[in-house]
């Protein structure tokens, strides 16, 4: 098992975005835990939990290392390849399967986490197939649709109006209709307007936050399944992926089609590292875009424009939908201070570190109490988050769902990334998706 691990491992090594890089972390002291995190922004939340962790144990410290997203992942992949990975990490639902599968991960059973203490769902997305715990719910969040508020105003389009869109795969509905409107060319013309040049962009309806892969969280996740579609068989642990869904093909090739309609930024205009989505709004190149609620801060920084938040539109299926990851702490299997990790995680999961977390209004903590402290702050600071909210508390309108939760996520990503970049990017066929969901299926039948 030992050398089917490694083996695994640097397959998924190898498929990461950046290239392999040492962990600098030769593991912890009897009385020291290691703990990784990839958001700089929570850095002095966690901070503050683990100073508190340390009054409340003797003899224990928290030793926490932040790294940005693509680094966190490869540096972690090879921390498990050298021997060198924290006690703790920051998980991830979209890498959770593999990590299982691979058995570097310590079950937490022992922990006594009670579902009912978190968000709804959050914690049963966290149980392996063999039935063990691997994760304790960490925080959670949604997707909203940010827009820049004279941009809105200057097109005629009241918030009111931006909260009650809806939407189709036959002519976009009323969204469609006001990302055109939102759309301005070189010449001052609108989207919706005779003789708009939709290729001489100067103001883009829509930003573009790239291809989506094989999750499109920010892109087009939430049009998918309020058409009532799903991304596996199965809620959790799916045997068969569906990217070859009519419904699904005939998503994407409307909200490509934004972009080939001129109203949506297209592919050249992303990087995920110097112009993701809020980098183009943020330069007044698009007017709008989809993102998550880890975003709120960002968005509400920008200098000189000011930004508001409307929920998903309606879809097909009569509901709203937006997905709602949510993160949790995982123990490494052969962390070197494994008593030490298990406490720390048993309070990173607790009301008491959550509030704490939520009172900086960085992220929504996993526990109602913490997410109750974290919108108390963002109203503090001026921050309406109703948009990100609403869609938990109202399962009568709105239609939540997770990252797709299966073993194999490098592999779907390795195949998902280029041919999303090829539909989008080069107008290639959705009917592409079909040989290549039959490529992912027969990698999950192994």
């Amino acid at each position: 098992m030992r050398l089917r691990t490694l083996t695994a491992l640097a397959g998924a090594l190898a498929l990461s975005l950046t290239g392999c890089a040492g962990s600098g972390s030769a593991g912890s002291s009897s009385g020291t835990v290691t703990y990784w995190l990839w958001d700089s922004n929570q850095l002095p939340a966690y901070q503050a939990c683990a100073k508190d962790f340390a009054r409340e144990n003797p003899g224990l410290r928290v030793k926490i290392t932040q790294l940005g997203w693509d680094d966190y992942w490869t540096k972690l992949t090879a921390s498990f390849i050298a021997g060198t990975e924290p006690d703790v990490f920051t998980d991830h639902i979209q890498k959770f399967g593999q990590f299982a599968d691979l058995k570097v991960l310590e079950p937490l059973d022992g922990l006594g986490i009670d579902p009912a203490a978190y968000q709804k769902g959050l914690a049963d997305n966290w149980i392996g197939q063999d039935g063990h715990r691997y994760g304790a719910p960490k925080d959670w969040d949604t997707v909203a649709l940010f827009y820049n508020q004279k941009a809105a105003t200057d097109a005629g389009l009241t918030a009111a109006q931006l909260n009650d869109l809806s939407w189709n795969p036959k002519d976009g509905g009323t969204f469609e209709k006001a990302i055109a409107r939102l759309t301005v060319d070189r010449n001052g013309k609108r989207g919706d307007d005779p003789g708009f040049d939709k290729n001489h962009v100067k103001v883009y309806g829509l930003a573009s936050n790239g291809g989506g892969d094989g999750d499109g969280q920010t892109q087009w996740s939430s049009f998918a399944a309020s058409a009532g579609w799903t991304y596996t068989d199965k809620k959790r642990w799916g045997t068969k992926y569906q990217y070859d869904s009519k419904t699904f093909k005939s998503v994407i090739d409307w909200w490509f089609g934004l972009a080939r309609k001129g109203y949506m930024a297209p592919l050249t205009s992303y990087n995920s590292q110097s112009s993701p989505g809020n980098a183009q709004v943020a330069a007044g190149k698009a007017a709008a875009t989809f993102d998550g609620a880890w975003m709120i801060s960002t968005y509400a920084g920008f200098k000189g424009v000011k930004m508001a938040t409307a929920v998903t539109p309606v879809g097909p299926t009569g509901k709203r939908a937006t997905m709602m990851n949510g993160l949790a702490d995982s123990v490494t299997k052969n962390a070197r201070n494994k008593a030490g990790a298990l406490k720390w995680v048993k309070y990173l999961s607790s009301d008491q570190c959550q509030k704490t977390v939520g009172r900086y209004g960085i992220v929504f903590p996993a526990t109602p109490d913490g997410t109750a402290a974290a919108v108390a702050a963002y109203k503090k600071k001026g921050i309406d988050v109703t948009a990100f909210t609403k869609p938990v508390a109202d399962k009568k309108a709105f239609a939540t769902f997770s990252y797709p939760i299966t073993n194999y996520a490098a592999d779907v990503y390795a195949l998902m990334h280029p041919e999303m970049q090829d539909i989008y990017g080069n107008g290639k066929s959705v009917s592409s998706l079909d040989r290549t969901t039959d490529q992912i299926n027969l990698i999950l039948d192994q």
